[in-house]
C-alpha cells in the first residue's frame, strides 16, 4: 500500500533523543542540508517524545528542541512516557516518581542542578523532597513545554506516536496511555491501523520498517546512534548520526 505525505510537504520524524545533545546539534545540521535539495516548500519537523533521562544533557536538549526553528520548518512536539512519568511526579504521583528514577530520571533532575544525596532512596519523604526541589528548579518555560506535548499527530497516511496504538482500535479512540506506553501488542500486531504508524519507544539496532508501522528508536543515549525517518511524498529515507 502506497503511503504519502500531504501535497508540498516533507516529514522528519526524529526518534528517542534521552539527553544526547550531542547527536540532536549533527542530526539537526543533517536535516537542515537534506531540506535544502528537496523541493517541498512545507518541512513538518516531528519529536516523538523521550527528549530526558539517561543521557547527558536533558536541559539542553529541551531547549534545543524549543529554538531550533530554520525557516520554513513547522515543529510537532511529541510525548514520550519519560515526560509522562515527569509530569505525574510534578503532579504529585510518588510512585510515577519512583518508577521514572528508576529508569534514569534522577538523571534529569540533576541536569536542572537538583542535588541528590542518595540515589537509592524511594521513601515517601524522598521522593516529595525531590519533587519540591525540581520543582523549584524547573523553569517556567519548560514546564510549560512539558505540559504542551500532544501524544500523537496525524499528516497525511502516517501517523505519529511515541510508543504505538492498541490494535484493532480506530486512531480517534486510542488511549493516551497505550500511544505513550504500548509494546508487545503493538510490535507484534499485523492488524492496518488506519495510517502508518512511525514510533520510537521500543530500541531497535536499524530502523524497523513493517507494512504497518516504522520504528525508529535506534537507542541513541547508549547507541550513539539517533534516527530521523524522512518522509517526502510515497518515498522514504533515514538520517542518522
Amino acid at each position: 500500500m502506497s503511503r504519502q505525505t500531504p501535497p508540498d510537504t516533507v516529514i522528519y520524524a526524529i526518534g528517542d533523543i534521552h539527553g544526547r545533545l550531542d547527536l540532536l546539534a549533527a542530526l539537526h545540521e543533517r536535516i537542515a542540508a537534506d531540506a535544502r535539495r528537496r523541493a517541498a516548500a512545507r518541512k513538518l519537523l516531528v519529536y516523538l517524545g523521550d527528549y530526558v533521562s539517561r543521557g547527558a544533557d536533558s536541559r539542553g536538549v529541551v531547549a534545543r528542541v524549543q529554538k531550533w526553528q530554520p525557516p520554513g520548518f513547522e515543529p510537532v512536539w511529541l510525548r514520550g512516557n519519560h515526560e509522562d512519568l515527569l509530569l505525574r511526579f510534578l503532579g504529585g504521583e510518588n510512585d510515577a516518581g519512583r518508577h521514572w528514577f528508576d529508569y534514569d530520571g534522577l538523571d534529569t533532575l540533576a541536569d536542572y542542578g537538583v542535588a541528590i544525596a542518595d540515589r537509592r532512596a524511594r521513601d515517601d519523604a524522598s521522593v516529595i523532597a525531590l519533587r519540591e526541589r525540581f520543582a523549584a528548579a524547573l523553569p517556567r518555560e519548560d514546564l510549560a513545554f512539558f505540559s504542551s506535548l500532544r501524544v500523537s499527530h496525524r499528516a497525511g497516511d502516517y501517523c505519529f506516536v511515541h510508543g504505538g496504538v492498541r490494535p484493532g482500535v480506530p486512531l480517534a479512540q486510542q488511549r493516551d496511555h497505550d500511544c505513550m506506553w504500548i509494546r508487545r501488542s503493538f510490535l507484534d500486531s499485523d492488524l492496518e491501523h488506519g495510517a502508518m504508524i512511525v514510533h520510537g519507544h521500543s530500541i531497535s539496532a536499524q530502523p524497523e520498517v513493517r507494512h504497518n508501522r516504522i520504528g525508529i528508536d535506534t537507542g541513541a543515549y547508549r547507541s550513539g546512534v539517533l534516527t530521523c525517518l524522512v518522509l517526502d511524498g510515497n518515498s522514504h529515507d533515514f538520517l542518522q548520526t
